[in-house]
């Protein structure tokens, strides 16, 4: 298994790793660690160095040179298109994919301060934040969990803003000031969920497969298709959020210039489908809406 070597990466890859070994008695995993070209460097905004894929691109490499038989990713950093030979086998049941406010005080978004500091190195939650808020000061943050709680623990941020999910996985839910509801902060495509890469192999494939979520899947493919129509990366803010209410699949996007500016949103609420293709091709058609707005 190729994992990043963040806290994070590693408490989300072995928890997989363990029900994957649960899931197929005798089955064992042996653990690569790798540093990204991502996690390597960490004082420059994402998008000037390239991207997501950054976080992902030495991890691809231990499975194309066969150091690796599957790769766990926060799907959120794979980009619409995989390296060639490579598939995404697996996306198991996602964890709450929302945002979470983090403030020094423990107030909630609506109670900080005129001119506070929020750090967020994040294009999508930028938006969203100036869209309620617009007298916060926005600036870059970059790091990981640790690093940003330490960050606004010290007073070098009034308030940050993480994924809940890496909070819940880390068992650091509890410092979570505010959960951000999706009417507020839409949450990034995929976010919450894990990818598992692998190369085309059916014996591996099938074995990752044991752990897969159908409805998950199905979610985080019709959001993903929203990325692919929209061209999405983290040059620009993008979000996409889908869920499954009774029988339909409710899908929710946004798409803005680079500079926060143009701010569209559009919505699907269609009859839920357990085909990753009839959800892609919702996404597909809500991103050209986005992108044509």
């Amino acid at each position: 298994m190729a994992t990043r070597r963040s806290a994070l990466a590693l408490a989300q890859s072995r928890a997989f790793a363990a029900e994957l070994a649960r899931a197929a008695p005798g089955l064992e995993v042996d653990e690569l660690q790798i540093v990204t070209s991502g996690d390597r460097t960490q004082d420059r905004p994402l998008q000037d160095i390239g991207g997501k894929g950054l976080f992902i691109k030495e991890l691809e490499e231990a499975l194309l040179d066969r150091r690796a038989d599957f790769a766990v990713h926060s799907i959120k950093d794979v980009p619409a298109e995989l390296a060639p030979d490579l598939v995404i086998a697996c996306i198991p049941r996602r964890e709450d994919p929302r945002d979470a406010l983090v403030s020094q005080s423990g107030a909630h978004l609506a109670e900080l301060p005129a001119g506070a500091r929020v750090g967020t190195s994040s294009l999508r939650r930028a938006v969203a934040l100036r869209a309620v808020r617009p007298d916060l000061v926005i600036e870059p943050l970059r790091g990981n969990v640790d690093t940003r709680l330490r960050r606004v623990a010290e007073g070098r941020f009034d308030a940050i803003v993480l994924a809940l999910a890496g909070l819940r996985r880390l068992g650091l839910e509890a410092r979570a000031s505010e959960v951000l509801p999706p009417e507020i902060c839409l949450p990034a495509i995929g976010q919450g969920a894990l990818g598992i890469e692998c190369r085309h192999d059916e014996e591996v494939e099938r074995v990752l497969a044991t752990l897969a979520h159908a409805e998950t899947t199905v979610c985080v493919e019709a959001e993903r298709a929203v990325m692919a129509a929209v061209e999405g990366s983290c040059k620009i803010p993008v979000a996409a959020y889908a869920v499954r209410e009774g029988d339909f699949l409710w899908l929710r996007g946004m798409l803005a210039e680079e500079d926060g500016s143009r701010v569209r949103t559009a919505e699907r609420r269609v009859a839920w489908t357990a085909s990753s293709t009839d959800a892609a091709r919702v996404g597909l058609d809500l991103g050209s809406e986005l992108r044509r707005g």
